[in-house]
């Protein structure tokens, strides 16, 4: 499996290849790198468009855009599509404390599909007991910060339940992955004379969830959350007009995150740092915890699933922004 702390090497999308495709004449000779470059075309030029369709509405829609940052749309986008929503199921009977992932599909920074076709469950003792034992508690002594509301989305401040008055704090993100499967004979490849030699002859589109500490810097001047969209609520029809053609047409980074320029991907504002930089957050988890060192949880877990990014359909787009038929 690979590991959550590096980009697969696997998949040629973080290389952000160029939009260029195989062509075949007769007589041609083909190996198997035609054919992957082949895929990759068509898998890259349907990333790009969806990454910044999600890019677009994942960076603030600013009162004057900033010429130096206007370019942030599809190097900082993606969301969730739908579903994904994070709920915390409480201990019962024999039954233990959960946070459950509902089925759902996001788009990350890459412009990739994650689907989640089934719920995920992530047991909590279980998980905070590993988090004590990897380093005697370092990771969650830096993650438990008194007035947790500091780091809770609006949303959860104003309709939520109350916040305890000392939580270590958790982020769930997914993140997309290869899976290889069926293997199938093939000639060996490198130095190797064999005539038992098999190939993966499929790779499927699979995902990983994962509970991340937040122990990195969390303060009153960063809440670790992703961006969020300006409100438009306020503005006059005409002007949520011009602020939306306008985030479209300064959209466009001008020397990075597009097809052809190389480079590391960087991570987007608020990413815990080490993780995978296209892993896609979803929900906030505040463990209430006693004063002790290391902390010791006091109380069942709740979930803030109002931090995270949305990439609403058109109509309910439109509908938002009072221009629905």
């Amino acid at each position: 499996m690979n590991s959550p702390l590096r980009p697969p090497a696997d998949d040629p999308l973080y290389a952000l290849p160029d939009a260029s495709r195989p062509h075949y004449a007769t007589g041609m000779l083909l190996d198997a790198g035609d054919f992957a470059d082949e895929q990759t075309y068509h898998r890259n030029r349907l990333a790009r468009a969806l990454a910044f369709v999600s890019g677009a509405g994942a960076r603030r829609l600013p009162e004057a855009l900033d010429p130096d940052t206007a370019g942030a749309a599809g190097l900082f986008g993606g969301g969730t599509l739908a579903g994904l929503r994070v709920r915390q199921v409480p201990a019962a009977g024999e039954a233990v404390e959960e946070i459950r992932i509902a089925p759902g599909l996001a788009v990350d920074r890459l412009g990739r599909l994650v689907e989640v076709p089934r719920a995920v469950c992530l047991r909590l003792e279980r998980w905070f007991d590993g988090e004590l034992a990897a380093d005697g508690g370092d990771g969650l002594r830096l993650a438990a910060l008194d007035d947790p509301a500091r780091f809770a989305s609006a949303r959860l401040v104003a309709d939520g339940p109350a916040l305890p008055a000392r939580a270590v704090i958790a982020d769930v993100f997914v993140r997309f992955v290869t899976c290889r499967q069926a293997l199938t004979p093939a000639f060996a490849s490198g130095p190797f004379d064999a005539l038992d030699a098999v190939q993966t002859s499929r790779l499927r589109d699979a995902f990983e969830v994962h509970l991340v500490l937040r122990g990195d810097g969390l303060d009153d001047d960063f809440d670790g959350l992703p961006q969020q969209d300006r409100d438009l609520s306020a503005l006059s029809p005409a002007e949520r007009r011009d602020a939306l053609q306008d985030a479209v047409l300064d959209g466009w980074p001008d020397n990075v995150g597009h097809s052809g320029v190389a480079g590391e991907l960087p991570a987007p504002p608020g990413h815990p740092p080490g993780l995978d930089p296209t892993a896609v957050f979803l929900a906030r988890v505040f463990l209430p915890v006693a004063a002790g060192n290391p902390p010791a949880r006091s109380g069942d877990a709740i979930v803030d699933n109002g931090g995270r990014r949305v990439l609403p359909h058109l109509g309910m787009l439109a509908g938002a922004l009072g221009a629905g038929g």
